[in-house]
């Protein structure tokens, strides 16, 4: 079977090797999509954390079941599925605790153990996900959508708030959408006015503003004064990361979802004065997975996805994924 592998800092390699034999309580899966996220990108450039070369990139999956053998969910041989890639140990106190996303063990598809970009691929049977009646880029897309739902969770966002999302990339804009469904109200920065356009247009973003343009002020005047009572970061970006308490009202929450490679820096007397919350949100748990899956009827599904091409052309576009001029938001892989 044929696979990609990110064999160094900008450079990939396509290569066959043998298919995977299922060992048990794993199931021989056939790969239909696999989602490009930002992970990869910054795999692929050289600067993303927790990451060694060489790796089978990819996360965001949608497949098919070849194989499978008794199993809790009763999924048989022709089912789709979705895949939870973050393989927890279940035996760690996080995992005690019910937090598998932040597993002391973890081990993530695509980043820490080799992913999906590859035609066949064996996954642990209760990592698998019934896809229901999604289609193959339904499914590929929940992952991404899941990592926004966990943060509006951790942040326990409530009906009324307003609440600020750095970042109108594929994890923003699904923070957007699934802040809205929780009954906040959105204001979206970023720096490209694409992207903030579409915010506005298919996600329905109430107020939209340049980062480059004072949005400090820009927000005081939509909030009067009060600023956000929850700031999401979703750019992992060192000056957006240290700038969101800006955007935060006294008493706020400060979501740090976007990943830095790097340290951060804050003024004490600033945060301490607003009694800032300040809270890390990490991967996503089954939990959220499903609540993605319930509420995809509500996500621009097919505007999202702006870039598809077949596995065999993956390397020779993924240079230009890297460029936000090209107009990607969601970039596919199609292994049909």
């Amino acid at each position: 079977m044929k696979y990609i592998v990110c064999e160094e800092p900008n450079n990939f390699k396509l290569q066959e090797k043998e298919a995977p034999v299922a060992k048990e309580g794993e199931a021989l899966l056939k790969v239909h999509r696999v989602g490009i996220c930002g992970t990869d990108l910054h795999a692929y450039a050289g600067n993303q954390a927790f990451f060694q070369y060489p790796r089978i990139l990819g996360h965001e999956l949608a497949a098919e079941i070849l194989e499978i053998g008794e199993n809790e969910q009763g999924l048989k041989k022709g089912d789709n599925i979705i895949i939870m890639p973050y393989v927890s140990c279940g035996k760690c106190v996080a995992c005690r605790n019910g937090k598998t996303n932040c597993c002391a063990n973890i081990q993530v598809l695509g980043v820490h153990a080799d992913g999906g970009m590859q035609e066949v691929i064996s996954v642990r049977n209760d990592l698998l996900i019934p896809a229901n009646d999604l289609t193959f880029n339904e499914m590929a897309i929940v992952e991404p959508l899941a990592i926004g739902a966990h943060a509006i969770r951790r942040a326990q966002l409530q009906k009324g708030e307003t609440v600020v999302v750095i970042g109108c990339g594929p994890i923003g804009i699904g923070l957007m959408k699934l802040a809205q469904i929780a009954g906040a109200e959105v204001i979206a920065l970023d720096m490209n006015n694409d992207r903030l356009e579409y915010a506005v247009n298919e996600i329905g973003v109430e107020h939209a503003f340049n980062v480059l343009q004072d949005p400090v002020e820009r927000i005081a005047e939509v909030t009067r004064g009060d600023m956000a009572t929850a700031v999401f970061d979703a750019t992992g970006n060192k000056k957006a990361l240290e700038n969101g308490v800006e955007y935060m009202s006294h008493g706020g929450r400060f979501v740090l979802v976007g990943l830095s490679n790097g340290e951060l820096t804050y003024l004490h007397p600033k945060i301490h004065a607003k009694e800032t919350s300040l809270m890390c949100s990490r991967n996503a748990t089954m939990e959220d997975f499903q609540f993605v899956i319930d509420h995809l009827k509500y996500f621009p599904t097919d505007s999202f996805i702006t870039h598809e091409v077949h596995f065999s052309e993956m390397i020779s576009n993924f240079d230009s994924w890297l460029n936000p001029q090209t107009g990607v938001i969601k970039a596919m892989v199609n292994f049909d």
